[in-house]
């Protein structure tokens, strides 16, 4: 097996997620808000699934060892890099995770839920118990992800991170957006310049990098192939959960 075989077995569930019709149904601002207001959770969550891999993949502790292959060291602080030292439109240093707040703070979505999770991730409080108040959906996406990171697994996180988090955003999407923006002005220019850069940076040259992550720890492990097929799919359908309490919270307001 290798990463076409993962696509293939994949790619039913992950089309089910690029048609998903939540998509044409974010026709107004408020629509807008309250995918901002669950989706970041899913924003925040990639950083962690990130580092969770940068701290099975390099020495992240002192005194300092060399550790597994400096090809997938390389791999992953690239990716590191990008995602936790991006640039705003006005070329200030900022995280994703960072960047999408400003954007739903510019866009006028309830940041409450997911800065109290934050806090509470400072505080040292278990992320179980964080979760525990959060919408079904939201619960099920956030405990699955740390269920990856608890394995310790890397070629597992890996999987989950490549084929679970690649650009899953599609251009309708984009396209929706650039339209809501142009109809209330100054209300959704960071979250375009963020999806922007998501289709530029994580959609493009990270997925790349991706892939050879999963390609260098899987090797030809045939087992650690088949877990990685098995991860990626599960992500892939709890991304598409997520989708799917966007749209019954949706219907509840209407």
């Amino acid at each position: 097996m290798g990463t076409k075989q993962i696509e293939q077995q994949i790619a039913e569930v992950r089309n089910r997620i690029v048609e998903h019709p939540l998509y044409g149904q974010l026709k107004t601002m408020e629509d807008v808000r309250l995918f901002m207001e669950h989706h970041v959770f899913a924003v925040w969550d990639f950083m962690s699934l990130l580092k969770g891999l940068q701290q099975e993949l390099t020495c992240v502790t002192t005194p300092w060892v060399p550790k597994g292959s400096p090809e997938t060291r390389f791999l992953i602080n690239e990716i590191v890099v990008g995602e936790e030292s991006d640039v705003d439109a006005s070329g200030k240093r900022f995280s994703h995770f960072e960047l999408y707040l400003k954007a739903m703070e510019q866009a006028g979505a309830d940041t409450t839920a997911i800065l109290q999770l934050v806090s509470g991730v400072q505080q040292g409080k278990p992320i179980g118990a964080l979760t525990a108040k959060l919408p079904p959906s939201v619960k099920g996406f956030l405990d699955f992800t740390f269920g990856v990171i608890a394995t310790g697994k890397a070629h597992l996180m890996a999987a989950v991170f490549t084929y679970g988090r690649e650009d899953l955003i599609p251009d309708m999407f984009y396209s929706l957006v650039k339209d809501l923006n142009e109809q209330f002005p100054g209300k959704l220019d960071i979250f375009v310049y963020y999806l922007e850069r998501h289709i530029e940076v994580d959609g493009d040259h990270h997925s790349i990098l991706a892939q050879q992550m999963v390609l260098e720890l899987c090797g030809d492990d045939e087992t650690k192939w088949e877990e990685s097929a098995i991860f990626a799919m599960k992500a892939l359908e709890w991304r598409n959960e997520l989708w799917n309490g966007i749209v019954a919270r949706q219907e509840i307001l209407q």
